[in-house]
């Protein structure tokens, strides 16, 4: 029995359906064409117009979605389940949205203060580290003479790497520049501030971590100004108390050194030369090398994974090492790099805080979503705390006044 091949089988069906027309489906040029005749190309305003007139005929007063879906009879619209995001992930909450800084001619101390730092080469923690609140502290919100600027000292490299912060790292980070303390001294001047609040980047490549740098800085700003408030927000200086006491000796109004989180997450959070114990131990020393006569202030970050119960314990251990000022806030992803946010504290619970921490003794609490450790630092109660302080920060002995002298010293 002869067989054909198969492939010629095949071929001729194929060539047969080629001929075949096709009906009834038209192809698709044919369709947009079609389309684009049919419909009027003004649709999209005959629907608005029409549902704008359905509105305005609503006479119930319950101008809902329901109003506008025909529904069968015992069947209501019901909201779409979404899912759980993921870590990090959640939407910005509405109170952590900022108005952007006003321009120059609405907020000149904002700008006078921005232009100050360029002009003198100075580095701010404000910018460095993204605050939310930059135009708020430098333009002093409603009341101008309260405006804060924070001023970062022994340049924009740190060297430490701490998750949360957005400030530049470096093992070996540029020397000190020997004319920064005249160039802060002359920028403070100029920004016409009453308070001022310095802070450092960690230098743990020098031996002195930087704390004579920090001492003729601190002098040259007050010898320019004398009756300016100055609050130091400085590092733990790898718990060496005798470095802690050379910068608690000079004429600060405040010395600041932030904890920065519960002690259970520390050691996923914060550098791992920084220590929640040794950071709690400086603070206590400052206190009782000053015999409390300098105020001491710290700060603490929630959306980092603490529990209600290790913030209470953290604010416990702050008031047990005589700290009287503490600030609470937000803790917000600066970069792809940092750590992503647990989660986002509600202002509620950051008021229950505050109520907290005041009932604990703390004789300062600012409390809230967007407050940072300097948060306006300059208002007028923390001001008047350190009025009320200035005759008994005179009784530290001349020999602790000899141990600043000899820290600028070593630094000529």
């Amino acid at each position: 029995m002869f067989h054909r091949p198969l492939s010629n089988l095949c071929s001729k069906v194929v060539s047969a359906a080629a001929m075949t027309p096709l009906v009834g489906k038209p192809s698709k040029e044919e369709g947009r064409a079609a389309t684009s005749v049919e419909k009027d190309p003004r649709h999209k305003q005959i629907f608005l117009q029409k549902f704008r007139e359905r509105l305005a005929a609503d006479t119930t007063g319950k101008n809902t979605l329901e109003g506008f879906i025909d529904l069968p009879e015992g069947i209501s619209p019901t909201a779409a389940a979404v899912g759980p995001l993921k870590r990090g992930e959640e939407p910005l909450p509405p109170w952590l949205k900022l108005r952007v800084a006003k321009g120059f001619s609405q907020q000149p101390r904002f700008n006078k203060i921005r232009r100050s730092m360029r002009d003198k080469r100075l580095a701010t923690v404000c910018e460095e580290a993204k605050c939310p609140n930059i135009g708020e502290c430098w333009g002093g919100g409603e009341e101008e003479d309260i405006a804060t600027a924070t001023i970062m000292v022994m340049g924009s490299h740190c060297t430490r790497g701490c998750r949360f912060c957005s400030v530049l790292t470096s093992r070996r980070p540029p020397p000190l520049d020997p004319n920064e303390p005249q160039r802060v001294a002359e920028a403070v001047a100029e920004m016409g501030v009453d308070y001022i609040v310095m802070t450092m980047v960690d230098r743990d490549d020098l031996t002195d971590g930087g704390a004579a740098h920090i001492v003729c800085c601190v002098n040259a700003i007050k010898e320019r100004n004398p009756q300016l408030l100055l609050e130091a927000l400085v590092g733990d200086f790898h718990g060496d108390l005798k470095l802690t006491e050379t910068i608690a000796s000079s004429p600060l109004s405040v010395y600041a050194h932030n904890i920065e989180c519960v002690e259970r997450i520390t050691p996923n959070v914060r550098d791992r030369r920084a220590t929640y114990h040794q950071s709690l131990k400086v603070l206590e020393h400052v206190n009782i090398f000053t015999k409390g006569a300098m105020l001491t202030k710290s700060s603490i970050m929630l959306g980092l994974g603490e529990r209600e119960e290790e913030v209470r314990q953290t604010l416990r251990d702050l008031r047990t090492a005589g700290v009287s000022a503490v600030t609470l806030g937000q803790y917000l992803q600066p970069s792809r790099t940092r750590l992503k946010v647990s989660r986002y504290a509600h202002p509620k619970e950051f008021q229950m805080w505050e109520e907290e921490a005041l009932a604990m003794g703390f004789l300062y609490c600012a409390s809230g979503p967007l407050v940072r450790s300097s948060y306006r630092a300059g208002e007028y109660y923390i001001k008047n705390i350190l009025k009320q302080r200035e005759p008994t920060q005179t009784t530290i002995t001349s020999a602790d006044t000899n141990a600043s002298s000899n820290a600028a010293d070593a630094t000529n």
